[in-house]
């Protein structure tokens, strides 16, 4: 990754933050978007131990006009993107009976037309160039429902959808795509995820408190686009679950029924 210019989305806290860091390391010259300016600019003090180049741009990435306003920023200075790793997102915790569809709509301008409409923009220059990776950050719960999270899990699986989709159509023009599944990592993103007021949860999930340490996971990722990986879940004991949706859909259900969802 040295001297590779590397775009990351939701950067200031979490797994983006974790992947700032790690790619530093490498070397890669960064780029580094989300909303809070304030916390970007503490994880750029920490990245520029590593790296000499790492810029930070505040936007709104589920609103299209400062997705395409940071996009003419950053291309005045930089005529070439590497990586792009969409990581931006927030989650739910909310029954979908009592969720507005207002609600349902925030989250799936952020974590999926957000991440498509910057992958649209940034994809000429890799097109013109024959070279890049895209990297989509998804969940283990774009691979099955789980209660909760409706519309979250439904946007992450449109990201699944829509990023296979996308791989198949570069197959010939030295673009790769890899698609993320994190399980339960130890972030902020169930404190931030959304209730049916559209509020902030508040609390951290026990799971989540006990999951992996997002530096771990940065380095898993990190690992997965060199080895150019299509598909990569990382994670602990809870990845299991999507082999048990795939292979035993009944225990499955029994499984996700018993969840106290109310």
């Amino acid at each position: 990754m040295s001297n590779k210019i590397v775009w990351i989305t939701g950067a200031s806290s979490g797994i983006g933050a974790a992947l700032a860091e790690s790619f530093a390391r490498e070397g890669a010259r960064l780029i580094l978007t989300a909303r809070n300016l304030e916390k970007l600019k503490g994880v750029r003090e920490k990245c520029l131990n590593y790296t000499n180049e790492c810029d930070v741009y505040a936007a709104d990435l589920s609103l299209s006009s400062d997705i395409e306003q940071v996009v003419k920023k950053v291309q005045e200075r930089h005529k070439v993107i590497d990586v792009l790793v969409n990581n931006a997102g927030m989650s739910q915790r909310s029954l979908a009976k009592d969720t507005s569809i207002d609600i349902d709509r925030k989250l799936m301008e952020l974590n999926f037309f957000g991440a498509v409409y910057l992958t649209k923009l940034v994809l000429p220059g890799m097109l013109n160039n024959q070279s890049g990776h895209i990297v989509a950050v998804s969940s283990i719960v774009g691979k099955f429902g789980f209660p909760l999270r409706s519309a979250y899990s439904a946007s992450k699986h449109a990201i699944q959808g829509f990023y296979e989709s996308l791989r198949a159509e570069l197959a010939f023009d030295n673009i790769n795509v890899t698609i993320v599944s994190p399980g339960r990592i130890k972030t902020e993103i169930s404190k931030n995820a959304l209730t049916e007021r559209g509020v902030k949860h508040g609390e951290m999930d026990p799971g989540q408190a006990n999951g992996m340490d997002a530096d771990a996971c940065a380095r898993k990722i990190i690992k997965a686009i060199k080895a150019d990986k299509k598909d990569v879940l990382v994670g602990g004991k809870e990845l299991m679950m999507v082999h048990i949706y795939k292979y035993l859909p009944a225990l499955y259900n029994k499984m996700v029924n018993k969840i106290n969802s109310k």
